[in-house]
Formats: C-alpha cells, structure tokens, sequence
C-alpha cells in the first residue's frame, strides 16, 4: 500500500486504505467539522513529516478557491506547525544561504510568513508527491526534492479557509487543551455574560468560551457527568472557581491531613461535576488515541469507536438544538429543549435494525394495516347475511318455477311459449323479480 502522507485522524475522512463504507467515519465527516483534537493532531502531522524538508518557489492555489493567494515565494524554505483550539497556523521560515542578501531577488520573501488555517467541514492536509496530488488540494507548498513532494490542503467542501500574514482569530478564547488555566479564568470571570443564558450544549460550541469544543465532544462530555444538554448553562457553571480544585486539594493534601469525611466528600463531589475539567481532559484522550496510530499505512478507527460512549451511539437520543446541530445524549433534554425537534439521524440508524424501528413512517403503516383488516372484517360481517337472503331468494325461485312447471300442463300454448321465454331471463331479474313472477303464478291458476 502506498503511503499518501494525510493525517491519520478518526474524525475527518476515510483514507490511507480505510473502510469508506465505515458508518461512524462517513457520518462523521459528512455532518461535523474538525474540533480541537484533530486540529492539533494535523499540527503534529505537518512536524512529522515536513522535518528537515526544505519546500521551495510560490505557494500556489487552486483555480477554484475562493480564499485569498498567499503571496509568499522563496527558493528555499521550512515549514512548521502549531494548534490553538480550532485553528492551525503553518509557519514559512525562509532559510538564508551563506552571502545570501536579505531581499536579493524581486518578490523573494526574507521574513517568515504565518499562514492560518481554519478546517471548516472536511480541511485536512496531506504529504504525496506531485503524481498523487488530491483532486481537492487548495492550496500547495512544493519540495525542492525530486520527484517533488508536495503538502496540500485538501477541502472538499471548500468550507475551510486560509489567511496568510494571519493571526489567532481575536474572537475565539483561549485553547481548551493547552491553555486551560487562561480558559477556566475567562469561562467563570463571564458567567455574567447573556450567552450564558442558553441552553449547556449550546454555550459549549461559542468559541469565544470554549475554543476546540465541538458536537461530538459536548456530547461525550455532558454524557459523562450525567448533565441533560438543555439546561441553563449558568446553572451548571456557577459555583466552579477559576483554580482547578484538583490542584488546590493536590497542593494541600500534605498540610490539611485532617480534614474531615464531610468535607472530603464536597470535594469529590465537586471535582466528578466539574465540567470544565472534562473539558480539558476528555479532548487529551481522543489526541492520545490519536498518537497510537500515526503511521499513515496503519489507521485504524477502532479505538475511537471503542472510546465513544454517546455520540452516535446506539441507544442514545439524538435532536436538534436551537442552531440546527444534532445533539446526542441520554435521559431527559432538559427544559430548554426545542419544541417538536426531531434529528434526522433517528431513522437512518432505525433502518439498520428493524428490531428498534419505531419511526412514525412504521406507526403509520400498521394503523393504515389495522384499518385494512376491520374493513374486510367489516365487509365479510355485512356480506355473510346478505347472502343469506340471495340464497333465500334463489330458492324460493326454485320453488316459484317448480310450481309454473306444474301448471304448464293447463295453460295455453301461447302462455307457454312466454312462460318458458321468461325462463331464460337472468338470475339477477328472478332475484330482483320475485314478487313479480308469484302474482303471475296466482293469475295463471285463477283461469
């Protein structure tokens, strides 16, 4: 198998020989972006391989990008990478040779460039050489090895996007993963903030608080301490401090030896409900999950799905919050869910197991089934008697021409004739007719 050099991360998708039919990975990648544990594990990637590969000329951009040039250009340069929260910025380190001028040539860069980037839906980056180039590659660093290797930003959404001279994006707070002191201090000194009055699912997607959460973290996370998604996030907030009281108690457990079972229990029951915690750590796992299988020929996916205990999984509940993202989680919604929502994703795996399938499409078709059947049953009831009474009537024309029979004999030949006519009518004028046939039968006798 070849190597094609792209990040071998669970969540974006399937490469390097994986199974493309693979249900987690294809939903995932069609209905999620990147969150920070995959934006980092690119950053790790983009070190790995580009250590000690010297890139040279332009950078260059697909023609159907709608994302700016990046107007950087240098017969040889490094490139290295760095993560924070939702965002990867690539670093072009021009490398001077000996008597090299600063600015010797027009255009030449002299100074590094920073160029960040944003993964949107389905951003990654990929190492291959220029024969294996993705068909979605937006943006290309080219080797000076040859053949020539080339890293790519691979987008097949075109929903990510680039800025070069770029900075951190000011919106977005500190780095859940690697900044949790600053990321505690900003979540808990804004309690006071009106985005706080939205639902706990909701709130830990704002970026400026909670910058590399995502759908599929808030869900694990939240499933973890038992939290419904719908409640106010003030409520579940307030009360944590800006010190994580696992340090503070770390730092104190040699001092304060005699503390007493009541408050030692406060403090467990503290650190298990500290969701900001978990926002810090659940986020590590999925990296170190990550860091088992980086080489590219060896992905494998197994670990993740193992690890996942809510998030499309089967059992639990899935809706649609306020801003249209499904929401995975366990038990009651909360107050605050939306009224009549429904998520998409509930047939689709119903469908899998027709064992599990209660979908409205299902229900409907056993009424209209149910209805089906007391109709018939309804109709046999209401035909049963009526033909009864057809048989009646069939013999009681039985009998009626029986006894025209008999009179034959004394009747006129013309009679006769018309009686026997008569005879060949249908069975439905007899039926129809009885009445009629006996009041001939009494004029007949009377002469």
């Amino acid at each position: 198998m070849k190597t094609c050099g792209c990040v071998p991360c669970p969540l974006l998708t399937s490469r390097c020989g994986a199974n493309e039919q693979d249900s987690l990975c294809s939903f995932v990648c069609s209905n999620k972006m990147p969150e920070g544990p995959e934006l980092h594990l690119a950053s790790l990637f983009v070190n790995k391989m580009c250590a000690g590969v010297v890139f040279t000329g332009p950078v260059r951009k697909s023609e159907v990008s709608k994302s700016p040039d990046v107007p950087f250009t240098c017969d040889a340069y490094c490139i290295t990478a760095a993560s924070r929260g939702k965002e990867v910025k690539l670093t072009l380190t021009p490398m001077k040779s000996d008597g090299a001028k600063r600015g010797g040539k027009a255009g030449q860069a002299d100074q590094p460039m920073d160029v960040v980037f944003r993964f949107g839906m389905s951003g990654f980056f990929r190492f291959t050489t220029e024969d294996e180039l993705p068909k979605h590659a937006h943006l290309r660093f080219y080797s000076t090895e040859k053949p020539c290797r080339v890293l790519s930003f691979v987008d097949t959404r075109r929903f990510g996007s680039w800025q070069p001279d770029g900075t951190w994006q000011a919106g977005r707070g500190p780095c859940i993963m690697f900044e949790y002191k600053s990321f505690r201090e900003n979540v808990v000194s804004h309690l006071s903030d009106r985005a706080f009055d939205r639902p706990i699912c909701e709130v830990l997607l704002n970026q400026k608080f909670f910058n590399g959460i995502g759908n599929y973290l808030r869900a694990e996370i939240l499933f973890r301490l038992n939290i419904p998604p719908f409640v106010p996030a003030r409520t579940v907030l307030e009360g944590l401090e800006s010190e994580d009281l696992s340090d503070r108690r770390v730092k104190n457990e040699i001092t304060d030896a005699k503390t007493s079972d009541q408050a030692k229990k406060k403090v467990v029951k503290e650190e298990v409900g500290d969701l900001l915690r978990l926002c810090h750590t659940v986020p590590l796992e999925v990296v170190n999950l990550g860091g088992k299988g980086y080489d590219p020929e060896k992905a494998d996916y197994s670990d993740f799905e193992a690890w996942l205990q809510c998030y499309y999984v089967d059992g639990m509940k899935s809706i649609r919050d306020h801003n249209g993202r499904t929401m995975w989680f366990k038990g009651d919604p909360g107050p605050m869910a939306p009224k009549d929502s429904k998520s998409p994703k509930a047939k689709k795996r119903a469908k899998k197991k027709d064992d599990h399938d209660y979908t409205d499409k299902k229900v409907a078709r056993s009424r209209s089934e149910s209805t089906v059947k007391n109709k018939v049953v309804k109709k046999e009831t209401v035909t049963k008697p009526l033909k009864k009474e057809e048989d009646a009537n069939v013999e009681e024309a039985r009998s009626k021409r029986k006894t025209e029979k008999s009179c034959k004999v004394n009747t006129h030949p013309h009679e006769r004739g018309s009686t026997a006519r008569r005879g060949k009518s249908s069975s439905a004028e007899s039926t129809a007719g009885s009445q009629w046939r006996s009041s001939r039968v009494t004029r007949a006798n009377s002469k």
